[in-house]
């Protein structure tokens, strides 16, 4: 009987451990709209951030070119060949130096006759001008025109001959004053100035170029004639208005290359950001 009761009172106790057990487990969740068993959703992975990353922009280099540019005034040349008391020639040059900045020479010869009123006199010699020119255009791809300012300094050697002259008289009306002959030279004549100068030149084919520009003339120093005047100054033009003068030309030209010169051009950095993905949440039906 005793064995009886043991066996029984052992069953009993393993069957409530049994039981205690099974009520700490979790019960799955039933949903009251669906009679359906929801099981538990895994949480997504983490998206992995990858660095930023710089794309150039493949821009070919620019090339300029670099080299003496050569020609002639065409206004003074043209007016040679239909003005009968004037010849000249002006020879122009350029050089770049750098992207931006060219040194100009400028080499002329004239031979002008003026008649005015009471004289007639005849000025010849030459002159140089030496200075710059800075190009404020911006060029695309292989452009290699020219908008620019620039200085200049002249010096001109020349001669005048006094050929004809007229006796000042009070009284035009009653007696006409005959002209004077007089034949006489004054050599060994000198002048400077600066210049101001603002200008173009644009390409029309492969290395020629056409171009012109508009000058404001200061006299530095004037040797002038005993008993005379410089009225005309070889490359400075007039002189009737004091020390300033104006001047004017039309040039065609032609560029000799000597080198080439390859252009730094910024490159166009973009940082590409990385391409997350927003996080989301699945649910499953089992």
């Amino acid at each position: 009987m005793k064995h009886i009761l043991s066996s029984i009172f052992s069953l009993c106790f393993g069957l409530s451990c049994f039981l205690i057990q099974a009520q700490e487990i979790t019960p799955p969740v039933i949903s009251r709209e669906r009679s359906k068993i929801i099981a538990p959703v895994p949480e997504a992975p983490k998206a992995k951030t990858t660095p930023p990353v710089e794309k150039t922009d493949s821009i070919p280099p620019k090339i300029n070119r670099y080299g003496l540019r050569v020609g002639v005034d065409l206004f003074k040349l043209s007016r040679s060949f239909y003005e009968k008391d004037y010849k000249s020639l002006e020879i122009v040059s350029d050089y770049r130096i750098t992207k931006k900045h060219y040194v100009a020479v400028e080499i002329g010869n004239e031979n002008k006759t003026v008649e005015d009123t009471q004289l007639n006199f005849t000025t010849k010699g030459t002159y140089i001008r030496i200075g710059f020119d800075y190009n404020f255009y911006e060029n695309w791809l292989d452009m290699e025109n020219k908008i620019y300012v620039g200085m200049r300094y002249g010096l001109s050697s020349f001669s005048q001959r006094l050929n004809t002259y007229k006796i000042y008289n009070a009284h035009p009306y009653f007696d006409a004053t005959p002209d004077v002959v007089s034949g006489q030279n004054f050599s060994g004549l000198s002048a400077q100035w600066v210049e101001v100068v603002v200008g173009m030149n644009a390409k029309v084919i492969n290395n020629v170029y056409v171009g012109f520009s508009f000058r404001l003339n200061n006299l530095v120093s004037n040797k002038k004639p005993e008993n005379f005047d410089n009225l005309y100054i070889p490359g400075f033009n007039r002189t009737y208005n004091g020390n300033f003068g104006v001047g004017f030309n039309y040039t065609l030209s032609y560029l000799i290359p000597l080198y080439k010169k390859k252009e730094i051009i910024e490159k166009i950095v973009e940082k590409k950001k990385p391409d997350l993905k927003k996080k989301t949440n699945k649910e499953g039906a089992l």
